[in-house]
């Protein structure tokens, strides 16, 4: 019987690949000097985190270990290749119907382990996006170095010679440091988050079409296996002959013109929010809204009306009135102006 592993014969471009073309070759499939993982892996992840400048470590660190994952992945792909291959090999000397399903079988998880591989391919552009946060924070380190060591230099100073002109030399230098840093710090943050967005709207993107291609292929998977004859037989009895190498052909291709077709705007799983989330969500989008437009303060501080000499003393005012006219009584003493009072008889 003649086998085939490759459900695509003539690797056209799918509809998926049309609508968004597939990325260059994994960068970790190539350059594997220290190996394929167990002590190569320990190595670059521990190395990532011992060099480099601080600011960048902790990312050169996750960098590494992304790597690292992204190897293991390879690893499972091919040798869910190789998986299909060995259960073709095991099927072709069982019965008619159990050889056949096998070895069709063989082709869905051989097309898994091929969905593996350009899996791959797309992780790794959330990797290099994530890689590129580190280079920005690498090259903000140097300014945060600048600053902190003209600091250091201007508190010796007051400690040893407070008066040395040095100081104020120190501290115009200091005034340009921070103002690099700011800009410096500004361009971090906005690249940050810039970079984050897209890099795991890259990781979403290639793990929703993993997922729904792998479903779609599981489907067709359960759908050879009802062409399998699973009733009991007693000794001596003999199966109906086998007829399912039309069907079995069928659901194959069916399942490639499933594959070929997919696009991102059919896919069956959609994530659906909760009326509070999407109350939530609203909520900061509006907030941040807000916080973009900013407060217009050019009508806080009017000029006075009127002169210089338009200026009267409070009690020259029309609408003053002198609150010293009444009494006040403090613990029993009177206080301000006494009225005449006449004498009251006894």
């Amino acid at each position: 019987m003649h086998r085939t592993y490759s459900m695509r014969q003539s690797r056209v471009p799918t509809a998926s690949q049309v609508e968004s073309p597939p990325p260059p070759l994994s960068t970790t499939k190539t350059g594997r000097w220290l190996g394929k993982g167990g002590i190569g892996h320990a190595f670059r992840k521990n190395a990532a985190g011992a060099f480099g400048p601080d600011l960048a470590k902790k990312l050169s660190q996750l960098v590494k270990m992304e790597k690292n994952a992204m190897r293991s992945m390879e690893l499972v792909a091919r040798e869910r290749m190789e998986v299909a291959q060995q259960l073709s090999i095991w099927g072709e000397a069982c019965d008619e119907d159990v050889s056949d399903v096998t070895d069709k079988l063989g082709v869905l998880i051989y097309e898994i382990g091929e969905l593996e591989d350009m899996f791959v391919d797309r992780y790794d552009q959330y990797r290099v996006t994530i890689k590129s946060i580190r280079n920005i924070e690498a090259s903000v380190q140097p300014s945060r170095d600048r600053k902190q060591k003209i600091t250091d230099e201007i508190a010796k100073l007051k400690y040893k010679d407070p008066n040395s002109p040095r100081i104020v030399v120190l501290e115009q230098e200091l005034v340009r440091a921070e103002a690099e840093s700011l800009v410096a710090e500004a361009q971090l943050s906005n690249i940050t988050r810039e970079k984050v967005k897209a890099a795991f709207q890259y990781q979403f993107d290639a793990l929703r079409e993993h997922c729904e291609k792998v479903a779609i292929v599981a489907g067709y998977g359960k759908h050879l296996l009802d062409l399998i004859d699973d009733a009991p037989v007693t000794p001596g009895e003999t199966r109906n002959a086998y007829d399912g190498y039309d069907a079995s052909k069928a659901i194959i291709q069916d399942c490639e013109d499933a594959l070929t077709n997919w696009v991102s705007s059919k896919a069956v799983v959609k994530s659906s929010l909760s009326q509070r989330s999407r109350t939530l969500s609203q909520r900061h989008r509006s907030n941040l809204s807000k916080n973009r437009e900013g407060v217009d303060l050019s009508g806080q501080d009017q000029p006075l009306a009127g002169d210089r000499d338009s200026w009267l003393p409070a009690d020259q005012h029309p609408s003053y009135e002198d609150g010293d006219d009444g009494v006040s009584t403090i613990e029993g003493e009177i206080r301000g102006r006494e009225e005449e009072r006449e004498p009251i008889a006894a």
